[in-house]
């Protein structure tokens, strides 16, 4: 048991310490493409001055959020069927794999976040001051 935590543990420290430099030391863009922004504005369909990359970033943060409350409501679940299975090994069984597919969901939602939000600082400019 405490190999497979230690296992665990160096898997996810070699993860990290491979994911930090791709989010960290990235250079960012020389060139902006033109992505209709300016075309938009000119046919007024860009309300309140707000570029619709931004309003699509926001979309995708709030789908994001959504998923993450979702994958803590799953750890907590397999924790109260955990604590509530009275030594039931066939329970504490079904509250691990809860626990562990809330935590799997959770990680790969906050990479998801993470993602997006990297994308948007890289590609994001001051379209509206052009």
């Amino acid at each position: 048991m405490k190999n497979k935590i230690l296992k665990n543990v160096l898997a996810f420290s070699l993860l990290l310490m491979l994911m930090v430099p791709m989010f960290t030391l990235v250079s960012t863009v020389q060139a902006q493409p033109d992505v209709g922004v300016n075309y938009a504005r000119g046919l007024g369909l860009q309300g309140e001055n707000r570029d619709p990359r931004d309003i699509a970033v926001n979309i995708i943060k709030l789908i994001m959020t959504f998923l993450g409350i979702i994958a803590t409501v799953i750890i907590l679940l397999g924790g109260f069927k955990w604590m509530t299975a009275a030594g039931n090994e066939d329970k504490v069984d079904e509250a691990k794999k809860l626990i562990a597919a809330g935590i799997i969901g959770l990680v790969i939602t906050l990479s998801a976040f993470m993602i997006v939000t990297w994308v948007f600082n890289v590609t994001s400019t001051d379209l509206l001051n052009t």
